[in-house]
C-alpha cells in the first residue's frame, strides 16, 4: 500500500512526548503527578514511564472534542489510512460509536433496521435514541447454531415495508469472521438515500490487505465502527469512527460523541491509535501476511484432527466470504461443549481462546501472534482428540435453540425505549413466558443478547439462557446475576 510522508509520523505521540519532557510543576489532574504519586506496588509493576505520559489536554497537547493539533493531524491520517473521508478517535471503545451512529441519524420514533443479532451496544443506541427498531433475523445455520450476517434480498424487503427508515444498521463481519454481501446491501441501502451505518468493531485489518474481505468502507458503507484494539496494535478500549459521502451530518456525529465519551480521554488510548495507524501504513500488508501464514497453518493441521471441524465460508448471501484471521472450531465431534473445551484449554492446556459457544471455541490470529503460539493452538487439539484426556460433556439431547428464521422482519413488542424505561415487575424465569422484557440478557462474549428490552419472552428463550447457564456460559446484563428471576414491564392491570 502506498502511503506519504505524513503517514511516517505518529502526532499524538510526538505531543505527548513534548508535553512530558517539559520540566513544570503540575497542578493539574491525575493525581499520580506524571507518576511521582503511585504506589510502590504499581511502580515496580509497569514503571514510572507509561504514567509519565497520562496526561490530560494540556495546552500544548490538544483537545479531542475541539482539535487544533496532534489529534486533528492524526484523525486526519486515520482517515486517509481507512479510506474515509473523516474519522473520529474514541476512548469508549466501538460501543460509544454504536450508539452515537444511531443517535445522530434517528430521533425519537425514527424507524432504524438493523440484524437480530446486533451487539448490546446498538440496543443501548435504540435506548438512548428513542429509535423505534426492525429487525431482521440473519442468515443461521442450525447445525452449528450459528447466525452470519443479513443477506441483501431480506434487507430489501424490510425497506420496501418500511420505506421511512432513517438508516440500515450491518454487524460486518460477525463474531466468527463471517462477512455477508456487504457491497450488495450498500446499493440497495442507497437506493432510499439513507445510510448504511457498519458495525464493523472485528474488521479494522481489512483494508490492509488483498487477500481479505473487503473494507466497509471500499464497499461503500457510510459509516463504520472499528474497534482497533480487538485486531490491530491500539490498547483495549481504543476504536474509530470513520464516515464517508454525503448522507451523515458530521457536525451531528461530533455532538453526539460528546453524549458518550468521556471528557477525561486518556492521552495513552489517543496515542496507541495513531501509532497503530502508522504501523498498519507501514508494515500492515507484511504483517497481516505472516498472520495469514500462521492462519492458514492452524486450519491445515487443525483440520485434519479426528472430532474437529473449521468453520469455512458457504458462499451464501449470508455467508459470503469468511475473515482467515478468525479461526472456529466445532468440538462436538469430542463429545464437549464449547464451554468444556475452553475450560481444559485455560486451565489445562495455556490455550485461552477468544470465545467459547454451545459448539465451537473462535480464536483471533492477529500480528501479535507467533508461529509458537499456532504450534502450542495445534498440540492443545490433538490433546483433545484422546479420550482419556476430555470428560465427555455434550448433551445428547438436542438443545433448545431460539427462534431464528432467516429472513424474517419483525418489530418488538415494545419499543427498547419505553420498556427500559418502564415500571418494572420481578418474576422468576420460568413465570415470564409471554411477558415483556425490561432488561437484556446476554451470553458473553460475543454480547448479543439473546433477551432485550421490549420484546416478549419466549419459552424457547428461557429454555436456551437455562442451557447456556447448565453448560458453563456467562450471562450478563441481567439484574440477577444468577438469572432466576428476570425484570419485565409491570402490567398495568
Amino acid at each position: 500500500m502506498t502511503h506519504d510522508k505524513g503517514q511516517r509520523t505518529i502526532p499524538i505521540l510526538d505531543a505527548l512526548q513534548a508535553c512530558a519532557g517539559r520540566p513544570h510543576a503540575p497542578f493539574y489532574a491525575p493525581g499520580h503527578k506524571r507518576g511521582k504519586g503511585l504506589s510502590d506496588r504499581l511502580a515496580n509493576l509497569w514503571g514510572k514511564s507509561v504514567f509519565e505520559h497520562d496526561l490530560p489536554e494540556l495546552p500544548d497537547f490538544d483537545n479531542l472534542f475541539a482539535p487544533s493539533g496532534g489529534i486533528q493531524e492524526a484523525q486526519e491520517l486515520a482517515a486517509a489510512a481507512f479510506g474515509a473521508d473523516k474519522t473520529w478517535f474514541l476512548v469508549n471503545g466501538s460501543t460509544c460509536g454504536v450508539i452515537a451512529a444511531i443517535v445522530a441519524t434517528c430521533g425519537m420514533g425514527d424507524k432504524i433496521i438493523l440484524p437480530r443479532n446486533s451487539h448490546q451496544s446498538a440496543i443501548a443506541g435504540l435506548v438512548l435514541s428513542g429509535a423505534s427498531p426492525i429487525f431482521i433475523t440473519p442468515d443461521y445455520d442450525p447445525s452449528g447454531d450459528l447466525a452470519h450476517s443479513i443477506t441483501p434480498d431480506a434487507v430489501s424487503q424490510a425497506l420496501k415495508q418500511h420505506p421511512d427508515a432513517k438508516a440500515v444498521m450491518l454487524l460486518y463481519p460477525t463474531y466468527h469472521g463471517v462477512c455477508g454481501d456487504i457491497q450488495a446491501i450498500a446499493q440497495r441501502v442507497h437506493d432510499y438515500n439513507i445510510p448504511l451505518l457498519v458495525d464493523e468493531a472485528h474488521g479494522a485489518h481489512l483494508r490492509f490487505h488483498p487477500d481479505l474481505p473487503a473494507s466497509a468502507m471500499s464497499a461503500g458503507a457510510d459509516l463504520s465502527i472499528q474497534s482497533t484494539h480487538k485486531v490491530l496494535a491500539a490498547m483495549t478500549q481504543a476504536s474509530m469512527l470513520h464516515i464517508q459521502g454525503h448522507r451523515l451530518d458530521p457536525e451531528r456525529l461530533s455532538q453526539a460523541l460528546q453524549l458518550v465519551q468521556s471528557t477525561s480521554p486518556s492521552a495513552l488510548l489517543l496515542a496507541s491509535l495513531d501509532a497503530a495507524r502508522q504501523q498498519m501504513m507501514l508494515y500492515g500488508e507484511m504483517l497481516i501476511s505472516r498472520t495469514l501464514g500462521l492462519a492458514e497453518a492452524a486450519r491445515e493441521q487443525i483440520q485434519h484432527i479426528r472430532g474437529v471441524s473449521v468453520l469455512n465460508a458457504t458462499n451464501t448471501p449470508g455467508c459470503l466470504i469468511l475473515d482467515p484471521t478468525r479461526l472456529t472450531v466445532n468440538v462436538t465431534g469430542l463429545g464437549l461443549t464449547g464451554f468444556a473445551a475452553d475450560d481444559i484449554f485455560c486451565d489445562q492446556l495455556g490455550v485461552i481462546p477468544e470465545l467459547p459457544t454451545f459448539q465451537h471455541l473462535t480464536f483471533i490470529l492477529s500480528l501479535g501472534n507467533t508461529a509458537e503460539d499456532i504450534q502450542q493452538l495445534v498440540q492443545a487439539f490433538a490433546h483433545l482428540n484422546q479420550p482419556d484426556s476430555r470428560p465427555d460433556t455434550f448433551p445428547r439431547q438436542n438443545l433448545c435453540q431460539p427462534e431464528m428464521t432467516p429472513g424474517l422482519i419483525q418489530e418488538p413488542s415494545m419499543s427498547p425505549r419505553d420498556a427500559f424505561f418502564a415500571s418494572k415487575a420481578q418474576l422468576p424465569l420460568d413465570q415470564s413466558v409471554g411477558h415483556i422484557s425490561a432488561e437484556w440478557v446476554c451470553p458473553y462474549p460475543p454480547g448479543i443478547p439473546v433477551l432485550m428490552p421490549g420484546e416478549a419472552i419466549a419459552s424457547t428463550t428461557v429454555e436456551y439462557l437455562r442451557q447456556v447457564q447448565q453448560f458453563g456460559g456467562y450471562i450478563t446484563g441481567c439484574s440477577d446475576p444468577g438469572l432466576d428471576c428476570v425484570n419485565v414491564v409491570k402490567s398495568k392491570d
